[in-house]
């Protein structure tokens, strides 16, 4: 099986993770929700040249993998297997393959599902490997920057010098609706779809989602069923997870909405942002905050004539996950609200213990009024926090005290 590599390549921030990975390890696991670019980053990878690969997709591959996996792996030295989630047992048959031959670099496999997350995979690869997520494009990966946003400058730089770091950033003005409206799917990207070529994208999306991606990994009778349950989530972004809400919604059984809820994370669609809960001196809520992997997929869903302000918030989350995914060392993405509903949208926790609050605001006028939940933040966790973001709409980057700066949005993301 080859590769079709004639589309335009868009430098993706995660190549030079997936080059360490398999400097280091015997197998590297690139996975992320199909279309994502998973084969298109191995096929530009160098790392990668000269080694076989191979596809389930492709029925007789996947055949010999269900019958023999041994006899799969046992076929090249090096070898790049895509889609692995359909055939689970062959990851028996490479840690048995990679315990013989600890080489790094042997395999890399790719899985439109987290398979360290999959019930039905009952083998890790432990010691043995280590995993690249790849999200769709981040805005500075879509211009081909093969970058993502501005976020480690702000944990190496004191707030006070934030002002002048940003302000001499000559990026170009761009309006948050027209972004988030835009897909971040490689394929829309590159095609330079109109907004109806767009909408037919993503629900053929959609469509091979529901009628096989999803009936692979669980027994799913009715594929519109959990087809309300998406469009029920698209239309509560940025709220805290309230699967009996959607239960009443759907009409399903909150049995069913938690175990699809969890599918819909397990194959990159939902994003489920977990709440920071270090409680210092105020209750703290713990349920997590649902966002979608690609913002145009989540406007399609809800069926919205317009963005709000909570597509914003969902695209400065894409582009942290971007960000985190890439590093070796991975940064995590909470939110943080209070028994009282004071909240910060996004608290970034370094490895080092080191957090930065982010709170998200369409307006093009921000003021100290914005700024309610990040100084109480501030006033929680001042000897960890580096400082305070409030990433708006506007124009203008201001300082509104206490270690809180104001910065248009497209400055950073």
């Amino acid at each position: 099986m080859t590769w079709d590599d004639s589309s335009p390549y868009l430098p993706r921030l995660a190549e030079t993770h997936l080059t360490a990975v398999m400097s280091a390890q015997p197998v590297a696991v690139v996975m992320g929700a199909r279309q994502t670019g998973k084969s298109t980053l191995i096929a530009h990878t160098d790392a990668t040249a000269g080694m076989l690969r191979l596809t389930l997709d492709d029925l007789d591959t996947r055949t010999q993998a269900l019958r023999d996996p041994e006899g799969l792996v046992s076929r090249a030295d090096r070898m790049v297997i895509d889609e692995v989630q359909r055939a689970p047992d062959v990851l028996i048959a490479i840690k048995r393959d990679v315990d013989r031959d600890r080489r790094p670099g042997r395999f890399v496999l790719t899985g439109s599902a987290n398979l360290l997350a999959m019930k039905p995979v009952q083998e890790s690869l432990a010691g043995r490997a280590s995993y690249v997520s790849l999200w769709p494009l981040a805005r500075r990966e879509r211009l081909g920057l093969g970058a993502a946003g501005n976020w480690q400058a702000l944990f190496e730089t004191p707030p006070a010098q934030w002002r002048e770091l940003l302000a001499s950033h000559n990026d170009p003005r761009v309006e948050w609706q027209q972004i988030v409206r835009q897909s971040n799917y490689p394929p829309v990207a590159v095609g330079n779809f109109t907004a109806d070529q767009q909408a037919d994208w993503l629900q053929g999306y959609l469509d091979t989602l529901l009628s096989r991606d999803v009936s692979e990994l669980s027994a799913i009778s009715k594929p519109l069923d959990l087809l309300r349950l998406m469009r029920a989530a698209c239309t509560a972004l940025g709220q805290p997870e309230h699967q009996a809400a959607w239960a009443q919604t759907t009409g399903l059984t909150t049995s069913t909405v938690s175990r699809w809820t969890d599918l819909l994370e397990v194959t990159y669609q939902l994003l489920r942002v977990p709440a920071y809960n270090v409680n210092r001196t105020s209750r703290l809520t713990r349920k997590p905050k649902l966002y979608w992997s690609d913002t145009a997929m989540a406007l399609h869903l809800a069926g919205y004539p317009a963005p709000t302000g909570a597509h914003l918030e969902n695209l400065v989350l894409n582009d942290l996950q971007a960000w985190c995914a890439s590093r070796s060392q991975r940064p995590v993405v909470h939110h943080w609200r209070t028994a009282t509903q004071v909240e910060v949208d996004f608290v970034v926790e370094m490895p080092s213990g080191a957090v930065l609050p982010i709170e998200v605001k369409a307006t093009s006028a921000p003021g100290v009024s914005d700024t309610r939940g990040l100084r109480a933040f501030l006033d929680e966790y001042q000897d960890i926090a580096v400082g305070g973001l409030l990433l708006h709409g506007g124009d203008d980057v201001l300082t509104l005290g206490r270690g809180i700066v104001a910065v248009p949005w497209w400055k950073i993301v």
